[in-house]
């Protein structure tokens, strides 16, 4: 985060911490929420395959206990370097407030009722244009996506349009998380949670 003075944010104190992560995640997530900010639910979602890491921002879709839900082409590069390393992680940037929550875990792919429920509650020109990217993929130009797009859109017409199977959700099972809070003098609070024989172990960590 910044070098620079910011001002101070409210201490993280172990004993006021929920000793559940996704419970503690929630608040910070509705904080964020209430604060007004824009996108408070943008993630970066880091991967890596051999030895080249990538990051990109993606949308948090739901969390519970069960995981951190997010919705991709699954041909995309992230798709495939899931396929080949399913370890990954997330980061959440809250910078009005000083605050960043990192998470790390494995990824796996939600089922297939999840896929196609929240593929249907998608706006319809998404629905097209999902069907007919190859998401990665170099193009010729625009308007070989922009031809692509009108002759789904003819194609399906008032119809329903079904999910491609190249769509669909991954859910991150968190093993790790980061709960940073911005201080003064760059004294920030830093509280891990790793999670050891199905327990979540709660530490302080040095800035």
């Amino acid at each position: 985060m910044s070098g620079r003075e910011i001002d101070a944010g409210p201490p993280l104190e172990e004993a006021a911490m929920a000793p559940d992560p996704v419970v503690e995640f929630e608040r910070w997530f509705r904080a964020a929420q209430d604060a007004g900010l824009p996108e408070p639910n943008a993630m970066s979602l880091a991967t890596v395959a051999g030895d080249r890491p990538s990051v990109r921002t993606v949308l948090l879709k739901r969390f519970d206990e069960s995981g951190f839900v997010f919705f991709t082409n699954y041909e995309s590069r992230k798709g495939r370097e899931l396929a080949a390393n399913p370890q990954a992680a997330l980061c959440f940037t809250w910078l009005e407030l000083h605050r960043q929550v990192r998470i790390e875990g494995t990824v796996g792919k939600v089922s297939v009722e999840d896929s196609d429920a929240y593929y249907a509650s998608r706006p319809r020109g998404a629905q097209l244009a999902a069907g007919i990217s190859r998401q990665s993929e170099v193009v010729s130009d625009r308007n070989m996506l922009e031809r692509a797009f009108a002759a789904a859109k003819e194609k399906f017409g008032d119809g329903e349009i079904p999910r491609p199977s190249h769509w669909g959700g991954y859910v991150l099972r968190p093993t790790r998380f980061e709960f940073w809070q911005g201080r003064p003098d760059r004294l920030h609070d830093r509280i891990r949670y790793r999670l050891e024989e199905g327990e979540w172990i709660m530490e302080r960590l040095s800035p």
